[in-house]
């Protein structure tokens, strides 16, 4: 939907335009899952599919939000009041009021606002919907009140949003992927410091492209089990003594598994551990790949790292191992599955002129096993969040 018609339809709802329309995208992750809970390092990049959010300030401590996507009219939240608390704000509203919520916790005067939001993020495929919409927020309301935050703080403020508000364990590499993507890059991020870095990221220009496969299975994080394995990390790192699973270092890992093997640490925390050192270095060798122009080597460090989630961190699924055995037997330099995981998407890099002939292979594979249709496009770096209309 175009900004126009989303500032259009505030006026219908509220009576009056928009102080302005925002947008912060979704993502995908090329490499580096269930790092960034980990200290450790994460490669995600923009895509174009995005939420818009039609915004104007109030003054009476009213939070009031509308989604174009989602039945159900205006929901109506006393953010004076803090909506009553962390995790009392159900459904979707949860995560723009838990923005609000976050934002006041920092110390800022947020007095209320009215809001409209549509998105062509897809939902529940692991391709940070919530994200989006919790950066878009944040990113209006920072222009809306004047308060200044950098694309980084706003990304740790809606992280904090849904950690503390919404109460799903997540890392930091979703809202900072929405806040602070390039176009035509990916984003190598350090999630202990922040630190990062844009990677040139044009496949176009070498002949290859990125697929991403929505399953169609639907993606839920606040099921437990992301939180399980978020615990099994924490319990591996305190066992080594460490602060966190990014500070084992790759050579020293047989030596860490077979300690946490003689202080009784089961065999699943050794296979979280072991997940997490290997993704680091998988992390750190794509990025000299891409430093050394070799994209094409990339292909098989994803294959390899869906392996690593599939059998030693347990978060694939039949759909997503399919999309990787098929497209791989069909030509594709590499594929794994991206996101939290238990569903949701995979990414396949494939030379440009086979793309079509992978999707169709996939599609296929899905079909002869009883699947529903995939849903395959094209991963096209772009641009973080960012405001539409002045």
């Amino acid at each position: 939907m175009a900004a126009s018609a989303v500032a259009e339809e505030f006026e219908r709802l509220y009576g009056a335009a928009p102080e302005g329309v925002w947008a912060a995208p979704g993502r995908v992750n090329l490499i580096g899952e269930h790092t960034d809970y980990n200290d450790g390092f994460v490669m995600p990049l923009a895509l174009p599919h995005r939420t818009l959010a039609a915004v104007s300030r109030r003054t009476d401590g009213v939070l009031r939000v509308h989604s174009a996507d989602i039945p159900g009219g205006i929901v109506q939240l006393d953010a004076a009041g803090e909506f009553g608390g962390p995790r009392s704000a159900g459904g979707w509203a949860a995560y723009p009021a838990g923005v609000v919520w976050a934002l006041r916790a920092a110390g800022h005067a947020v007095t209320g606002a009215d809001l409209h939001l549509t998105s062509t993020v897809p939902t529940g495929a692991g391709l940070s919907s919530s994200a989006s919409l919790e950066v878009v927020t944040a990113l209006a309301l920072d222009d809306l009140f004047g308060l200044g935050l950098s694309a980084t703080e706003l990304a740790v403020l809606s992280q904090r949003a849904e950690n503390e508000f919404v109460g799903v364990p997540c890392g930091v590499m979703d809202q900072m992927a929405s806040a602070c993507c390039a176009e035509g890059h990916a984003l190598y991020l350090d999630t202990r410091d922040l630190a990062q870095r844009q990677v040139p990221f044009d496949l176009a220009a070498q002949g290859l492209g990125l697929l991403v496969v929505d399953t169609r299975v639907k993606h839920e994080l606040g099921d437990g089990a992301y939180a399980e394995r978020r615990a099994g990390c924490e319990a591996g790192a305190r066992a080594l003594g460490v602060p966190a699973l990014r500070d084992v270092a790759y050579d020293g890992l047989p030596a860490a598994l077979d300690r946490l093997a003689a202080l009784g640490e089961s065999a699943t925390v050794r296979a979280y551990t072991r997940h997490v050192v290997t993704e680091n270095a998988r992390v750190e060798r794509v990025i000299g790949l891409l430093d050394a122009g070799d994209v094409r080597a990339v292909g098989p460090v994803l294959t390899e790292g869906h392996a690593s989630l599939r059998d030693d961190l347990r978060v694939s699924c039949a759909e997503l191992d399919l999309v990787v055995t098929s497209a791989t037997a069909a030509g594709a330099l590499g594929a794994r599955m991206t996101g939290g995981g238990f569903g949701g998407s995979a990414i396949v890099l494939v030379e440009a002129e086979t793309a079509d002939a992978v999707a169709k292979s996939v599609t296929e594979a899905f079909a002869a096993a009883g699947y529903a249709a995939p849903r395959v496009f094209p991963a096209i770096p772009s641009r973080g969040a960012h405001r539409v209309t002045h």
